[in-house]
């Protein structure tokens, strides 16, 4: 049975078209509505207004950086419940602790798979399936 997150609605935030694009088209097949943001700045005010469930983001970034991003929302009581998901080219243990440091949820080595993206967002958000 193929994947439905009809109602979900997913946040990806990286400076790359092409991440951004790949991630969204995966997403919107499966159902979800997908908000997208440049950068963490661009983020920020979008999660305000579309409240998403799940929330991934690109580690390297202009001006603020997925670190810097991830810590604002984790540390935010209104929004350190969203689950966050690392999005890197690297993949370093560092990186990979420095992302729990900050509060994210999970991890992706870039390029994901679809079944990675879809996977994160079963593990994280209360999809019925």
């Amino acid at each position: 049975m193929e994947d439905s997150f009809a109602g979900l609605k997913a946040m990806v935030i990286d400076d790359s078209k092409t991440i951004r694009r790949t991630a969204e088209t995966l997403l919107k097949k499966v159902g979800c509505e997908v908000i997208t943001a440049l950068d963490g700045f661009d983020a920020l005010s979008k999660i305000a207004d579309q409240k998403p469930d799940i929330i991934f983001i690109d580690i390297m970034m202009p001006r603020l950086d997925g670190y810097q991003t991830c810590a604002l929302i984790k540390n935010n009581k209104e929004y350190k419940n969203i689950p966050v998901v690392m999005l890197s080219s690297k993949d370093g243990l560092f990186d990979k602790a420095k992302g729990r440091i900050v509060g994210s949820d999970q991890y992706l080595t870039k390029p994901f798979s679809r079944d990675e993206l879809l996977d994160a967002i079963r593990n994280h958000t209360s999809q019925p399936n």
